[in-house]
């Protein structure tokens, strides 16, 4: 495995191949079938420590991982001139401003 694995990886039921699935959003191309929710994950970072290893070998940088990465909170969405005027509207209505509204909607 890799020393100090941070990346992001994710468990699933596939039921077109009815095992689960373990994937890794820095590695979003490779993925690991297996019967249990653990081996999956097991075998997805097992592929991933190979795929870094050899990365490395061959003078390669392996990706970030996302958890390590600094985010500003920044960005921007484009959307509809209908959407944005919308959006405007209901942020006036509701006395924040249109950065905050979008945060909001967005947020969990």
């Amino acid at each position: 495995m890799i020393k100090n694995d941070y990346y992001t990886y994710r468990v699933t039921w596939s039921e077109d191949d009815h095992e689960y699935v373990g994937l890794c959003a820095e590695f979003s191309s490779v993925s690991w079938l297996a019967k249990t929710p653990e081996a999956a994950l097991r075998g997805i970072r097992k592929v991933v420590a190979g795929i870094a290893k050899d990365m490395k070998e061959n003078g390669e940088i392996p990706p970030e991982a996302i958890a390590c990465r600094q985010y500003s909170g920044k960005f921007m969405v484009r959307v509809l001139p209908e959407v944005h005027r919308r959006l405007a509207i209901h942020a006036a209505e509701a006395g924040v401003s249109l950065n905050r509204l979008a945060s909001v909607k967005l947020s969990p």
